[in-house]
């Protein structure tokens, strides 16, 4: 069946760039029709949408986020990468990567957490 795991610092300073990875398994990231997307969920707030990236390697961004991110792929390695830069503390959340298609988000990772605090 298909896993996600997310990794990466749980800590990260003021203006420097947040890495993670997620890393999948039983499936494959450049599956037809599918793309991977990564969510934030601050705390005591809302899912809010970070941005995926296609079957075709494409990448696409919540607007407000969007001069700060980038999603990327490992296809070697089934990896899913965001880079988020120039981070305050609004930006500390669980981050999740998240599978979907036709069926809607099927997959999810167990989500990590990220803290920006200097």
């Amino acid at each position: 069946q298909v896993q996600l795991q997310e990794s990466g610092p749980g800590l990260v300073k003021p203006s420097q760039t947040l890495s993670l990875t997620c890393t999948v398994s039983g499936g494959s990231i450049t599956a037809s029709q599918y793309a991977w997307s990564w969510i934030r969920q601050p705390p005591e707030k809302g899912l809010e949408w970070v941005g995926v990236i296609s079957d075709d390697g494409k990448s696409y961004y919540n607007p407000i986020l969007k001069s700060r991110t980038s999603i990327s792929r490992d296809t070697s390695k089934n990896h899913v990468t965001l880079e988020l830069n120039s981070v305050t503390p609004e930006d500390t959340a669980v981050y999740y990567c998240a599978g979907h298609g036709d069926y809607g988000y099927e997959y999810w990772g167990q989500g990590t957490q990220v803290t920006v605090s200097a």
